[in-house]
């Protein structure tokens, strides 16, 4: 092929751009991608039954309530590790910080499981927030390792393709997975329970697929300033949130964004495949499963255009009115259409997955957020990418938190529109994010 064939791939300063590259995804992080799908899979195998699964397991007055009270610990676990991630990266390399991620899943999974045997409140609460350490360290350091190679007039389109392999294994292939897995090993609680020991072996093909797959320079290495001490790598995200209020808005932005879809994983589930007297609309554990898929994997589908579409028109643009208006449509179809259609029916199950895959589409709106912070302190990339992380595994916490706060008094419609209420507050928020955003034809003020 000749250089002027019209096939060839793009020439940049006498080298041929690669394929991937072209798409978003640095070439040389390609195997990294596939982990991390690999690794969200199995850990996203429980996201759709781990609440009613703790319920039946420790039961108790309020089964749900106490439920949601443990997720909530394990989501403050996340929040916290989704800080160190972003940190301990530019610190000490996001290899290092990924093999620690997986350690941490392995090891306290095991413990939360055996927890459950014993039927213990306490036990299972810590085993289960210590596992919360887990995945944000493996997944957010891949994140910040994306930013370090990636070009920046491709940075939002980077973002969304690992958002599109994060997304597209918690939960939508974990609740494939848990879909024929749970009948397989006998269905019911016991199913449940060899489902998510059987997860860890997947949890363990991503992290190998990643480790060996991936051998950039720049994971085995400090990516912090050489003159900065390590409490000051550590504690730059907290500083410059408190410093930059455009990193403070972009923080709580992000924050909010997929506090809905975590929320919904703990009310959902008993609505969906609850029996009439509990409050539930009649479908099975099976079907709740095939609809998580399809509404996630609508996400997935959109994540990387919505990234090359931030690119184009705008990241501010995007988040403003695909993320946050279109989010907010998009959960109150998923909470009310299902409530609106013959419970139990074929046909209105189909209307209900259709509405929720509104919501799932339109969430992906959020992508370019993850190239926003970065662009709003250039000369601190590392200590906004640890706010952002910080925030992207704080949504899982904000989420919880909400249905544990908002339930007891505002019941399962209360929680709906506490969500709708943060999205409004978000929308808000987003005027105060002008951001020079780097083209390919030129840097422009989005607002």
């Amino acid at each position: 092929m000749s250089a002027a064939d019209p096939a060839a791939p793009p020439v940049t300063g006498g080298e041929r751009v690669p394929f991937l590259d072209r798409l978003g995804i640095p070439h040389p992080l390609r195997w990294g991608f596939l982990g991390v799908l690999i690794f969200m899979t199995g850990n996203g195998v429980e996201s759709n039954f781990v609440s009613p699964h703790i319920a039946h397991a420790l039961g108790g007055s309020d089964p749900t309530a106490l439920a949601a009270r443990v997720i909530a610990c394990y989501s403050a676990a996340v929040l916290i590790g989704s800080y160190l991630a972003g940190a301990l990266a530019d610190l000490i390399g996001p290899r290092r910080v990924m093999a620690i991620g997986f350690g941490v899943w392995v090891v306290f999974e095991m413990a939360f499981l055996g927890s459950l045997q014993l039927e213990n409140v306490w036990l299972v609460g810590i085993s289960y927030f210590l596992r919360g350490f887990g995945f944000p360290l493996f997944a957010f350091a891949f994140l910040v390792w994306i930013n370090h190679v990636v070009d920046k007039e491709r940075n939002g389109a980077a973002v969304g393709w690992f958002y599109v392999m994060f997304t597209g294994g918690l939960p939508t292939l974990g609740s494939l997975v848990a879909f024929f897995m749970i009948p397989a090993f006998g269905g019911d609680y016991l199913g449940e329970k060899w489902t998510m020991l059987a997860s860890t072996v997947i949890v363990l093909i991503g992290f190998l697929v990643a480790r060996f797959g991936v051998h950039e320079e720049h994971g085995s290495r400090r990516l912090a300033p050489a003159g900065e001490s390590p409490a000051g790598v550590i504690l730059s995200g907290l500083r410059l949130t408190f410093t930059n209020g455009r990193i403070a808005m972009g923080f709580l932005t992000r924050l909010i964004n997929t506090a809905p879809e975590f929320g919904m994983f703990i009310i959902l589930p008993n609505v969906i495949y609850g029996t009439a007297d509990q409050g539930g609309l009649g479908w099975s554990q099976s079907q709740w499963f095939i609809m998580t898929t399809v509404v996630y994997a609508g996400n997935i589908l959109f994540n990387a255009a919505f990234g090359a579409l931030g690119d184009k028109v705008g990241w501010v643009k995007t988040v403003r009115w695909f993320g946050i208006v279109g989010s907010a449509i998009g959960l109150l179809l998923w909470w009310y259409v299902p409530h609106m259609v013959p419970a139990g029916s074929d046909w209105g199950f189909v209307v209900s997955v259709a509405a929720g895959t509104v919501f799932g589409i339109l969430l992906a709106g959020f992508v370019p957020l993850g190239a926003i912070m970065p662009a709003i302190a250039p000369k601190e990339k590392g200590a906004a990418m640890a706010m952002y992380t910080t925030a992207a595994g704080g949504a899982t916490f904000l989420g919880s938190s909400v249905v544990a706060i908002v339930y007891p008094w505002g019941g399962n419609v209360g929680v709906v529109w506490a969500f709708v209420l943060l999205y409004a507050c978000a929308f808000t928020m987003t005027f105060f994010l002008k951001v020079h955003q780097p083209r390919l034809h030129g840097p422009v003020l989005d607002d």
